[in-house]
C-alpha cells in the first residue's frame, strides 16, 4: 500500500506530464487513454475540461504567458488526479501505464531529481540562506 506522500508525487508527476503532453502533438495519441481514467466520473467533462485547458495553454505560450499558466494547470489537474486515485485506486497502475517510466519511482524516497538551478540573492546588513532542496541553518548550537 502506498503512502499519502508517495500518492501525492505520483499525482504531481502524472499532473505535470499531462500538461506538457496538452501543448504538443502528442496530445492526440494519448487523449483517449486519458480519458478512459475517467471513464467511471464523466469522462465527457473531463474531454471538453482538457480541450479548454489545451486551447488556452497553446494561446497563452502564444503570447508569451504559458509558463505561469502551465504551472497554474498542473496544480488543477494534480488535485484532479489525487481525487481520482481516491475513488479508484486502480487508476495508480493506469496512470503509471500511461505515462510510463518517470511515474514509477514518484514519491518513492529513492526519487532523483536533476536538471541545473540557478539561485541569487542580494543583501544588504543582513543573511541570505538559498536552497534548492532541503536546509538546515545553525546559530549559537541551536537549530
Amino acid at each position: 500500500m502506498e503512502t499519502s506522500v508517495e500518492l501525492a508525487g505520483l499525482a504531481s508527476a502524472a499532473a505535470a506530464r499531462l500538461i506538457d503532453l496538452l501543448a504538443t502533438d502528442g496530445w492526440v495519441a494519448v487523449k483517449s487513454s486519458v480519458l478512459s481514467l475517467w471513464r467511471s466520473a464523466h469522462p465527457e467533462r473531463v474531454e471538453e475540461e482538457l480541450a479548454d485547458a489545451r486551447g488556452e495553454l497553446l494561446q497563452a505560450q502564444q503570447t508569451g504567458d504559458g509558463q505561469e499558466l502551465q504551472g497554474l494547470l498542473v496544480a488543477e489537474w494534480q488535485a484532479r488526479i489525487i481525487r481520482l486515485m481516491a475513488t479508484r485506486p486502480g487508476a495508480v497502475d493506469e496512470l503509471r501505464a500511461l505515462f510510463g517510466e518517470e511515474l514509477r519511482a514518484a514519491g518513492t524516497p529513492e526519487q532523483q531529481i536533476t536538471g541545473s538551478m540557478t539561485l541569487e540573492a542580494h543583501v544588504s546588513g543582513g543573511d541570505a540562506f538559498l536552497a534548492g532542496r532541503d536546509m538546515t541553518v545553525t546559530r549559537g548550537g541551536q537549530a
